[in-house]
């Protein structure tokens, strides 16, 4: 007869299964006025927008976008006021329109559309991105190089990368002012997953 086997005394634990990130976070994380950073009417605004995108070229209705940048001076303070509140309800009533908080958040539409109005960052060629899609483990970082910003071919990241990877992390014109980006969370065959980093 033969007996169970039985772990070692002293063997470490088996580390806890990841969660994905969502759907819920959609209840709580988002706010009023999350994709305009830039102070209302600012001449100097540029518009980012795009499309998040499963592995079959689907959009993905229910994610949400985080925009992380320096203001046009290249400060990185920025400024408190994206989750002001009404001091009578409490309700979150979002931005005063006139204070540049260098962060937005917005979600995906129905088509898995976002947009952002903010202004040119100062010091760097992009706004960093986090990705928040459901059936993700952990939330994705990228960054949106704008095609028309000074610095972009001296950038120490995308010189490490090969064309066709590069061309995921740079926007396209699409009108005056306006920068398209879309965001793959696979490839498909026909176009690259976008790239992604990797902080830890």
């Amino acid at each position: 007869m033969s007996r169970p086997t039985l772990p070692a005394p002293h063997a470490e634990p088996a580390p806890t299964p990841s969660q994905t990130v969502g759907p819920f976070y959609g209840y709580a994380l988002p706010f009023a006025k999350g994709g305009d950073i830039a102070p209302t009417g600012h001449p100097d605004t540029i518009t980012l927008h795009g499309h998040v995108l499963d592995g079959a070229g689907q959009p993905v209705p229910d994610a949400i976008v985080e925009v992380w940048q320096p203001a046009p001076d290249g400060s990185r303070t920025g400024a408190p006021g994206s989750l002001r509140r009404d001091p009578v309800t409490g309700a979150v009533i979002g931005r005063d329109g006139l204070a540049f908080t260098g962060f937005g958040r917005v979600s995906t539409d129905a088509d898995g559309h976002f947009t952002v109005r903010t202004l040119p960052p100062g010091g760097v060629p992009y706004l960093s991105l986090a990705v928040f899609a459901r059936g993700l483990l952990h939330h994705l970082y990228t960054r949106a190089y704008l095609h028309d910003a000074d610095g972009g071919a001296a950038d120490a990241l995308l010189a490490q990368l090969p064309p066709e990877r590069r061309a995921t992390v740079v926007t396209t014109p699409d009108g005056a002012g306006v920068h398209r980006f879309d965001i793959r969370l696979q490839g498909d065959g026909q176009h690259e997953e976008t790239v992604f980093l990797d902080f830890g």
